[in-house]
């Protein structure tokens, strides 16, 4: 291993040197045979002397000559920082060279492949706010086109086309809502008021608010057992928006009298996992990854007659995150869905839980 890293190293300076010695030797050699009495003595110190001295010169030189090339490169490059770049790295070793060039050439090519994805995504993501913004703005328009093309004067049609244009207009406040929500959870701009609460009466209120749209589907919303109060620490009202958004998607891909079933998991972590279950449509395995993606939609069109902007996920995903905590997603297509999500215990909960430990020991 030493004699291949000595070749691998060295092995130009040495050659060279070598060359050198051996024709100067030569070279004195002849002069001494021509002109003097040939003194092998002092020939073999010069030889020695004339290797080892052009060893020296002509590694040193190279080291010098590739440092200052290769600085140059990476200098040359602004991606690169030319810090990275120590003399005592940089050497006649061509491994070592590869080595570093290889490494940058992959930074490159991850940073390349990034930019890609982020480009598609950007592309993606205008694609669908236009689409999901001219939905409603053509409808807008056609109903107040149509009124002005005479079907004002006529009080019922005028009636009628109104409160549709009205319904388009909440359906865009709604979108551009979400959009300024989502936009201020990305820049950390959105500041979460923690409390404590009783997360059984959240679920409870969300369960009222929503049943009027789970009877249409003949959805039953209920709990898996009967809990007393759990009293949580977290932003009340951005953790109901999260419950709010997570059981509306169930009852929007929930069959015909299906169920939507909610738990709740006590964690030994001081935090309690919520779970909420449908036997629903389910999703397919390729679709989850991208799931939590803004506007991504599983089914492009069924999703769309369903209404939504397409950014509930995402929301409820970044609300969780900047709670500090986990969202997961299990699912069988055909069979349904399993959205659960970790959110800290009450403190005065958890000293409670503790004292009662204490006094069984």
């Amino acid at each position: 291993m030493g004699d291949q890293q000595f070749k691998r190293s060295y092995r130009f300076a040495f050659f060279s040197s070598l060359y050198i010695t051996l024709f100067l030797s030569a070279f004195l050699l002849l002069i001494e045979y021509i002109f003097f009495e040939i003194n092998w003595q002092s020939l073999l110190i010069f030889t020695i002397v004339c290797y080892v001295l052009a060893f020296l010169v002509i590694q040193l030189r190279i080291e010098h000559f590739i440092y200052k090339r290769v600085k140059a490169v990476y200098d040359s490059v602004t991606l690169l920082d030319s810090s990275l770049l120590q003399e005592e790295r940089v050497t006649t070793d061509m491994a070592t060279l590869t080595k570093e060039v290889e490494k940058f050439a992959r930074d490159k090519k991850i940073e390349i492949e990034g930019l890609r994805v982020r480009e598609n995504y950007r592309k993606e993501f205008m694609g669908n706010v236009s689409h999901e913004l001219k939905t409603p703005l053509f409808t807008v328009q056609g109903y107040i086109l149509t009124l002005l093309d005479g079907a004002l004067k006529d009080k019922k049609v005028r009636k009628k086309y109104l409160k549709r244009a009205s319904k388009g207009v909440d359906r865009l406040l709604y979108i551009v809502n979400d959009l300024d929500m989502i936009t201020k959870l990305e820049a950390g701009d959105l500041h979460l008021y923690k409390e404590d609460f009783d997360i059984i009466e959240v679920i409870k209120n969300v369960f009222e608010l929503l049943e009027m749209k789970a009877e249409k589907k003949e959805i039953s919303l209920n709990f898996d057992k009967n809990y007393s109060s759990i009293f949580v620490n977290a932003d009340k009202e951005r953790i109901q928006q999260v419950l709010t958004n997570l059981i509306v998607n169930s009852i929007k891909y929930g069959k015909k009298s299906g169920t939507t079933e909610l738990s709740i998991e006590d964690l030994d972590s001081g935090k309690v996992l919520i779970r909420i279950t449908d036997n629903g449509e389910g999703i397919d395995e390729e679709h989850i990854p991208r799931l939590f993606e803004r506007f991504y939609r599983v089914d492009k069109s069924g999703s769309r007659q369903e209404g939504g902007s397409g950014l509930g996920l995402s929301i409820v995903k970044h609300i969780i995150e900047a709670h500090d905590e986990k969202i997961y997603v299990e699912s069988d297509f055909g069979v349904g869905s399993e959205f659960s999500f970790t959110i800290k215990k009450a403190k005065d909960t958890r000293e409670a839980e503790t004292s009662i430990e204490d006094q069984v020991v």
